[in-house]
């Protein structure tokens, strides 16, 4: 009989993810980055965004590593956290109150049936209007951490979203020189009305454009937020068509209290087998 992994696939509103209760270190943490790489390709594999690894603490309830698709770590991703949130309840890890340590540091959590509300982490670096050269054109972004580094186009027309160029450009502000070392997530967003958006995210990690990415709709209603243009909470339509609720705090127009809630849908749950993954180093 061949080793298995049992695995579970969940997504949060149109990002998917690859989840293991890794307890009981069935994945060791040399081959987990190869490992996302070669279970998030898509048609030859199970496919995801990323991979996510329940690991025990010895503080909260749990911790997480979480790799991108393209096998890299990642600081913090919301979507990822609702999913780990609600499956570490469902598998009787922590109650529906929970807290769990990532890079970006401790996140809290409260999950009722699908739905799920997570803390965000402090955002930081909130950079308003600077000016952004590309292909010797010049542009207006934003710039914000929530977690992971965001850059935010606020577009002039909300009817104009459909039309951006989301992976060319994404892929040239993401690689662009005044974002190095650690590049950036790169948001379109369009202002619908005073307490909506709409939004397109190019993801770092993934190399693409994704149907929806928390942290990104977090950054897209801080900055615009601060920018005067929404107030809380702010309901952000991602390209999925699901509809994620930030709310948070302003004080001088600095967020603060930052949380993320939307559903969370629990897939399927299988096994790995090992002619599909390295388990051992």
């Amino acid at each position: 009989m061949e080793k298995t992994i049992d695995f579970y696939k969940m997504s949060g509103s149109g990002n998917d993810f690859i989840l293991v209760d890794n307890r009981a270190t069935l994945i060791d943490a040399v081959v987990a980055p190869e490992l996302a790489r070669n279970l998030c390709r898509r048609k030859v594999s199970v496919g995801a965004d990323g991979l996510i690894l329940i690991e025990n603490d010895d503080e909260v309830d749990f911790r997480w590593s979480f790799f991108n698709a393209d096998g890299s770590r990642a600081e913090m991703c919301g979507n990822g956290g609702r999913c780990v949130a609600r499956l570490a309840n469902i598998l009787g890890i922590c109650g529906p109150r929970l807290s769990f340590r990532t890079l970006a540091g401790i996140i809290r959590a409260e999950v009722s049936g699908s739905q799920v509300k997570l803390q965000m982490t402090s955002p930081r670096d909130l950079k308003l209007d600077l000016a952004l050269e590309l292909n010797g054109e010049k542009f207006t972004i934003h710039f914000i951490n929530t977690g992971v580094p965001h850059t935010v186009f606020i577009l002039d027309d909300p009817k104009n979203l459909a039309q951006q160029q989301v992976v060319a450009q994404g892929r040239k502000v993401r690689y662009h020189s005044q974002f190095t070392p650690a590049g950036t997530n790169v948001n379109f967003v369009a202002v619908l009305g005073e307490q909506e958006l709409a939004i397109r995210t190019y993801e770092r990690g993934v190399e693409d454009e994704t149907l929806a990415c928390g942290t990104g709709a977090t950054a897209a209603a801080l900055v615009s937020a601060a920018k005067g243009l929404v107030r809380p909470p702010v309901d952000v339509r991602t390209k999925s068509g699901e509809t994620l609720t930030i709310h948070f705090d302003l004080n001088q127009n600095l967020p603060q209290e930052v949380y993320m809630e939307g559903e969370t849908t629990l897939v399927y749950q299988g096994r790995l087998w090992e002619e599909s993954v390295q388990i051992s180093p």
